[in-house]
This record gives C-alpha cells, sequence and structure tokens, in this order.
C-alpha cells in the first residue's frame, strides 16, 4: 500500500461517521469482527479509515438484509 493512500482515524473520526458515542466506538472496538487498530499511540488507537469504511458498508448492508 502506498503510504500516500493511507488515511488513519480514530475513535472521535469513526464516532462522526457511525453517529454514535465514544463508549460506543469502543464498545466496538472490542468486537472480534471489528478492524483492529494499525497502531495504539499514547492518545488512542487508531484505525486504516479503508477498513472501517469496509466495515461499516458490511454491517449497514447485513443490517438491511434482516
Amino acid at each position: 500500500m502506498d503510504t500516500q493512500d493511507l488515511c488513519l482515524v480514530g475513535a472521535h473520526e469513526i464516532r462522526d461517521l457511525l453517529g454514535v458515542s465514544r463508549q460506543r466506538v469502543y464498545q466496538l472496538a472490542g468486537r472480534s469482527d471489528f478492524p483492529k487498530p494499525v497502531a495504539e499511540l499514547t492518545q488512542g488507537k487508531i484505525w486504516s479509515l479503508n477498513d472501517i469504511e469496509t466495515w461499516i458498508e458490511t454491517h449497514r448492508s447485513a443490517g438491511r438484509q434482516r
């Protein structure tokens, strides 16, 4: 992967993408199907935006099928 294409997000950005609380982001992050963070910094975990967007799309699709 080209590092110029790598976009990273933290809990705050994920919260904005999902429209949920920060606490809910960390609950979701504890799930086995949630993307693994690419790094853990002093300020918290960070994830690949692409991984998060893929996870969101997969789970929104699954919700529509119910």
